[in-house]
């Protein structure tokens, strides 16, 4: 591993602006000649091979090409998610997923474990955020926590050991960046498991989460509203409108939509806003370019957990089932022996009353597709990603039991982060010695900047238990921190088909991370240690293959590498601590299955990853040399309509994770689970759809989450917990509703048994529990036209 500076990032994206500024340029030529001539129909399709001895298709589903040709660069559009021209599968799995590779494979020709959750699915399971979203999946549990939204866990990493990405494109460490987003304008969110840098470089030991914004399609313009009310008087609304304009080869795509969503404490709740839209203009068979814009805003009164309270304080007020096991406060080092969640708790907000939750977002992004010569490629995308984010709030909540009170303690930080960069591809399908391969060339830049103003003091107090005096803030002093991140990688990926059945997929990549860092203090003096500067340069990849024993049946295996940052995240590394990074990998093996004529699809895979050089939270801002994390697990999902009407779907995962090497001063932790990983996850449902003049579907889906801890040390343990949904919606004729194609009214009752339980726990506060929501009635309608 070397530390000298590659090159400064700014001449790099310098040189990629000029690349894309040279391809617009010579455009113009192009636009007078083309717009006289009739462009063919567009037609989104997955990359084929351009081999003509063989007429018959290539790839796992069997399916039979429509010509010999390989897709010109215009028929292959630059988006994320592209849907595959055979008949869709119960399990999505021919859906094409950039996350998970750029080989414009599908996930079944993928040797991974890859999930897409299409705009269909969110609607239909009334996904209304992304971490509703999540949890849908495989083995995926998620948590809200103010201080870090949509937060992740699978195959036992979490948070920042999981890449985020916004179409395709990482904008900084998950516990940092991510925000609760609505589903609204997205048309898919793919998921990628197991170490995955290959794709989306530092942060991916547990793997990747793309969020996918609606695209334009060719064709007629569609539009659609959807509007939801619920018991908690939530509302939401979403306009969209997308499909081919007047000029001809130009397509567009606009959403917007807009959200409250109110939480079941006292005076919480989250406002979202998202306006998003993009243009494609495909101005010959082999050239396209496109632009997008996106602006994203949420406002939140936050809702920071319940305290863990002792048994013997709570009497008859106190829980089971919720939390169970003995604890002595972080914050104020009391013995609360066996602790609960006292039921006068369930509802109260302990933050401030001048509290606020913020972040606005601004994102900028375009390119081309061009075709250079039948087997050549050349794809870019710019981009440049502002955003302001902010947070003032009471953050600790600690039982003290010498005083019987709630201790209580403000934190403030703000972000302000820009990035640019470039994202380019060149692919390139051959024959070697007969044998068809495709090769894909991708260099990517970027360079972030990230100041943050952050508390110097942390005012505290103490309120009762049972109906707290909330208070305000009160005096806040601030300080200053800066990173200044550039980035540059370069990295290959292949497929090389052996037989017709078989083939072999590879890739390698080849990362410089630069990292400057400032912080002063109130007076803004530079503190001891700084500035620095460090640099890494990871070299992570992937060997798989794919083999389809017979029709429809692939088998897969990989061995995967990924690297991150080993205390935290890049953003708040300090000169004291460790500046190595870690290194992941996986051994990964399974089979896809989709059977019944596409109305049956099941899934497995079993894997064993291990994390080295790990650094670990030890409650407040304290780190822990945690040595090695294992996981070891397996998951299984299927889904069936075996007749018309009826549709039943479910997954399992099971997940054995632990920390070795985990020793420190006063003990060890060698053996102990990750906070937030459960050994089991499982999701069912089940749908049927009666024929009645106003068509009507029942359903009720059910999730079970095992037993997970709040920290490392286990002590404390988030108990298991099922919960369960029903719904139903009627589909209203035309004849009803001379306006619009289809109508849809959807009637959901959320944790219809209202279970009470533990959903997620910060082990940087570990003296307080998330909560999951009680029962909700919620109604819907979408109408499209």
């Amino acid at each position: 591993m070397f530390t000298s500076r590659i090159v400064r990032p700014r001449r790099i994206l310098l040189a990629s602006a000029a690349l894309t500024s040279l391809v617009v340029v010579d455009m113009s030529a192009a636009l007078a000649q083309q717009a006289r001539e009739t462009l063919p129909a567009v037609e989104v399709s997955p990359p084929q091979s351009r081999k003509r001895a063989k007429p018959a298709a290539r790839d796992a589903a069997g399916t039979r090409r429509a010509t010999a040709r390989k897709p010109t660069a215009a028929e292959v559009a630059p988006r994320p998610v592209v849907t595959n021209n055979a008949a869709p599968t119960p399990l999505n799995s021919n859906a094409v997923a950039e996350s998970a590779s750029r080989l414009g494979l599908t996930v079944r020709q993928t040797p991974a474990t890859v999930e897409v959750i299409s705009a269909g699915t969110m609607r239909e399971q009334g996904y209304r955020t992304v971490s509703d979203v999540a949890q849908g999946a495989v083995g995926v549990t998620a948590g809200d926590n103010p201080a870090e939204p949509s937060a992740f866990s699978m195959r036992g990493f979490t948070n920042s050991q999981i890449n985020t990405l916004y179409n395709g494109i990482k904008i900084g460490p998950q516990n940092m960046t991510s925000r609760i987003m609505d589903t609204a304008n997205l048309e898919a969110v793919e998921i990628l498991k197991g170490p995955a840098s290959l794709i989306s470089g530092e942060g991916a030991a547990g793997g990747a989460i793309n969020f996918v914004t609606k695209q334009p399609h060719t064709g007629p313009i569609r539009n659609e509203a959807d509007f939801s009310w619920d018991s908690l008087n939530s509302f939401r609304a979403h306009y969209g409108s997308g499909g081919s304009t007047n000029v001809q080869g130009l397509d567009y795509r606009f959403d917007l939509s807009r959200s409250t969503l109110n939480g079941f404490a006292d005076d919480t709740s989250t406002r979202t806003l998202d306006v998003s839209g993009q243009l494609n203009y495909r101005i010959s068979d082999s050239l396209k370019v496109w632009g997008a814009i996106e602006y994203r805003e949420d406002r939140g009164r936050a809702y920071w957990g319940a305290p863990l309270v002792p048994v013997a304080f709570s009497g008859s007020h106190a829980t089971a089932g919720i939390v169970s096991g003995a604890y002595i406060s972080n914050f104020n080092g009391t013995n609360l022996g066996p602790v609960t969640i006292d039921d006068r708790t369930f509802n109260t907000n302990y933050n401030v009353l001048d509290n606020r939750n913020v972040a606005q977002e601004v994102w900028l992004r375009g390119g081309f597709e061009l075709g250079l010569a039948p087997d050549l490629t050349l794809k870019s995308q710019a981009y440049a990603y502002g955003a302001e984010r902010s947070w003032l709030n009471n953050e600790v909540e600690a039982f003290n039991t010498t005083t019987n009170t709630v201790d209580r303690s403000r934190f403030y930080v703000a972000h302000s982060q820009r990035l640019v960069g470039n994202i380019t591809d060149l692919t390139w399908d051959a024959d070697i010695a007969g044998l068809e391969n495709r090769l894909v060339t991708t260099f990517s830049s970027s360079y972030l900047d990230f100041v943050r103003p952050g508390a110097a003091n942390f005012p505290g107090d103490s309120v009762d238990l049972v109906d707290p005096d909330r208070g305000f803030y009160g005096l806040l002093t601030t300080r200053q921190q800066t990173a200044r991140i550039d980035n540059e990688a370069l990295s290959f990926e292949d497929r090389l088909k052996l037989t017709r059945t078989f083939a072999l997929i590879g890739g390698l990549r080849v990362e410089h991370i630069g990292l400057d860092r400032n912080s002063t203090d109130v007076n803004g003096l530079e503190n001891a240690g700084f500035p620095f500067t460090k640099s890494w340069a990871p070299v992570t990849g992937r060997l798989g293959y794919t083999w389809e024993a017979i029709p429809g049946l692939t088998f897969f295996s990989q061995y995967a590498t990924g690297a991150d940052v080993s205390a935290n995240n890049i953003f708040l590394l300090g000169p004291t601590q460790p500046l190595d990074l870690t290194t992941a990998r996986t051994y990964e093996t399974g089979v896809k299955h989709v059977l019944w004529d596409n109305r049956a699809e099941w899934s497995f895979s079993a894997y064993d990853i291990v994390r080295k050089n790990v650094y670990a939270a030890a409650g407040g801002q304290t780190l822990n040399i945690a040595g090695r994390q294992e996981s070891k697990g397996v998951e299984l999902a299927g889904s069936i309509r075996p007749i018309a009407p009826l549709r039943l779907w479910g997954n399992i995962a099971y997940v054995d994770a632990r920390y070795a090497d985990y020793d420190f001063t006063g003990g060890s932790f060698s053996g102990n689970r990750p906070p937030n990983v459960p050994r089991i996850v499982a999701n069912a449902g089940a749908s049927w759809r009666f024929s009645t003049p106003w068509p009507v579907e029942v359903g009720i889906t059910g999730r079970h989450v095992g037993d997970r801890t709040n920290s490392d040390a286990n002590t404390v343990t988030m108990n298991a917990y099922t919960v369960g949904d029903v719904y139903a919606f009627v589909d209203i004729p035309k004849t009803v509703f001379n306006a619009v194609d289809q109508a849809r009214l959807t009637f959901r009752v959320r944790n219809v048994t209202d279970k009470r339980y533990a959903i997620w726990g910060d082990p940087f506060y570990p003296d307080q529990i998330l909560l999951g929501a009680p029962r909700t009635y919620e109604i819907a309608a979408a109408f499209k036209w």
